[in-house]
């Protein structure tokens, strides 16, 4: 009976320890530093509603939750300045190295150019006859022709950014006529990666069987 009754009071124990814990800390927290800072952080009220025995409890949960708020915003801030201030020092220690200045403003360049936001002028993957009749080009479609080059030419016409390889940050814009250009099913990421590559990533695509049988 005895051992049952002490196995009993253990588990009790053990199933309200981290309640007991948790209890204990929250209150010192309260305690020590919303008492503490109480006074500091509600300057603006009067002397008399800041110790009004009723509020004491109030005011000093609601003064620790706002030195914990901004002293963990304190360490947010304090990071990013940290991280951009070690940033920058990398980048001038980078640009100072010869060769290795050369690759990372390639690199950089090509990462702002097919940045997320960038991405977005490219609609689509075409393929178009460039430079000359015959010879096939990968470009991408960012608009239709509008304005004053409209009406010089009289006829739609596509704009067609033809990058270079493997730098794809420059390259020529041509446009084409409408019928002369022949959107492709791959995606505008994809058709970075076979520009970037040289042609040696190629996306896949599902021949249909007719495509198929010519090459055969």
């Amino acid at each position: 009976m005895l051992t049952s009754i002490r196995r009993a009071f253990l588990s009790g124990v053990i199933l309200l320890a981290p309640l007991g814990i948790t209890f204990f800390v929250f209150n010192w927290l309260v305690l020590k530093i919303g008492g503490s800072f109480k006074a500091k952080v509600f300057f603006f009220l009067p002397r008399e509603i800041l110790t009004d025995p009723k509020l004491e409890l109030f005011w000093n949960v609601t003064a620790t939750i706002m030195v914990v708020f901004l002293v963990t915003l304190l360490g947010f801030l304090s990071r990013y300045f940290v991280a951009k201030y070690l940033w920058s020092i990398g980048e001038r220690l980078l640009h100072t190295l010869p060769v290795v200045n050369t690759v990372y403003t390639s690199v950089k360049q090509i990462i702002e150019t097919f940045s997320t936001q960038n991405r977005a002028v490219f609609q689509k993957v075409v393929l178009i006859q460039f430079p000359r009749e015959g010879v096939y080009a990968i470009g991408f479609l960012t608009s239709s022709s509008r304005g004053e080059i409209r009406n010089q030419t009289d006829k739609p016409l596509k704009n067609i950014f033809i990058p270079t390889t493997p730098n794809p940050t420059s390259g020529f814009l041509v446009m084409f006529p409408e019928d002369q250009v022949k959107e492709l099913d791959m995606s505008v990421g994809e058709g970075m990666k076979f520009i970037i590559s040289g042609g040696a990533v190629v996306p896949e695509w599902t021949h249909s069987p007719s495509i198929e049988s010519e090459t055969k």
